[in-house]
């Protein structure tokens, strides 16, 4: 194996990576996708090779998700049962991605991993962030009759499915039975992504809300256990091939920590269709940024005709900032739906006081007269 060259570290360069640690921690706690969808472009921006990143943001990602299941487990929020057998799946999915990113970077080199990276974000956040932006918009709409949670018809066709010997039952969906053979596909490929861009995600939260028909506050607080899992196997695989930077692990998972715990917070305070749209739109704001870096490693590669080195610059620039707008929207929508829901609960509180009181006083006055 070829010496992996690490980037180096600067005063700058570590706030950076706090500051989007911070942020993508608040994302995860709040979405539970982990975050590494901002944080793995935004690694790759400050010049780490795709494969790097990856396997970087997987050895962060498993402690941090510990503590924000942890903290979500607190609010009922959690299904470790459905968490754990699909972490386990994913395992066999982190290996397999693992290899092919490997395959990848022995054939083409690191540009070859950082086009590869880029793709597979393009075309999943192409897909799933449309998706669930989309279903997010239509539930704001259609009012708040519309919050409790529907079970899909995809998801209802699932729980009638009964294949003898395969069937286990799940808090999540009303301890309602559901066979194994389509958990396992989920939790492959939930690691088979996560090996590819660390973020498994987008297919796991997407695949218990729309498949099987967990809530989405409790799919995304169950997903924090499956990237526990898949991370911390996933991490041994990318760090017994040397592609695992544990300085930019650190620094992140620092950050990360004191977000995870505000995102989690929020959760408790918002309507289910608010983590939707969050999810959705930093989904499709971060699709753009990778859209601009594109033609930057195609021209590396020698596929397209070669970029003068003022236009690459423009080009990571304009997916830089892109990426930051990301971040900040995503800070700033989670910030103000935790105010907005803490204010409202305050005053559901008072006034339920109030009317306690009143009925109170007013049961003495009855028995007076």
């Amino acid at each position: 194996m070829d010496v992996i060259n690490f980037i180096d570290l600067n005063l700058a360069t570590v706030i950076i990576l706090f500051v989007v640690g911070f942020i993508g921690g608040m994302v995860s706690g709040f979405i539970g996708s982990g975050g590494a969808f901002v944080l793995t472009p935004a690694m790759m921006s400050l010049g780490v090779s795709g494969i790097v990143a990856v396997a970087s943001n997987m050895a962060h990602k498993f402690p941090k998700a510990l503590v924000g299941s942890m903290k979500r487990a607190k609010y009922g929020q959690v299904d470790v049962k459905l968490g754990v057998i699909m972490g386990l799946f994913a395992e066999v999915g982190v290996f397999v991605g693992k290899e092919v990113m490997t395959g990848i970077r022995a054939a083409f080199g690191n540009s070859g991993t950082d086009l590869y990276v880029s793709l597979v974000f393009i075309v999943v956040l192409a897909i799933v962030g449309t998706i669930v932006f989309r279903d997010g918009l239509r539930m704001k709409r259609e009012g708040a009759h519309n919050d409790e949670h529907k079970t899909p018809k995809l998801a209802q066709w699932v729980q009638s499915i009964y294949i003898p010997g395969t069937m286990v039952r799940f808090k999540s969906i009303g301890n309602k039975p559901i066979s194994l053979l389509f958990v396992a596909p989920m939790g492959f490929a939930t690691g088979m992504l996560a090996a590819s861009i660390a973020v498994g995600g987008f297919i796991g939260v997407p695949a218990m809300i729309y498949v099987i028909g967990v809530p989405a506050i409790m799919a995304t607080a169950t997903e924090l256990v499956v990237a526990f899992v898949m991370g911390m196997g996933g991490s041994l695989f990318y760090a017994w091939e040397g592609f695992v930077d544990i300085r930019l692990a650190m620094i992140i998972l620092a950050g990360s920590l004191f977000g995870v715990q505000i995102g989690a917070i929020g959760t408790t305070y918002v309507k289910e269709y608010m983590v939707k749209f969050v999810m959705g739109m930093i989904m499709i704001i971060v699709l753009f940024s990778r859209l601009f870096k594109l033609p930057v490693y195609l021209s590396d590669l020698s596929l397209m005709t070669t970029l003068s080195a003022g236009t690459s610059d423009i080009l990571s620039t304009i997916s830089f900032s892109t990426l930051g707008l990301a971040l900040i929207a995503g800070m700033l929508v989670i910030s103000v739906a935790l105010i907005k829901g803490i204010i409202e609960h305050r005053n559901e509180t008072r006034a339920e006081h109030a009317r306690r009181k009143y009925e109170a006083s007013l049961a003495v006055t009855t028995a007076e007269s």
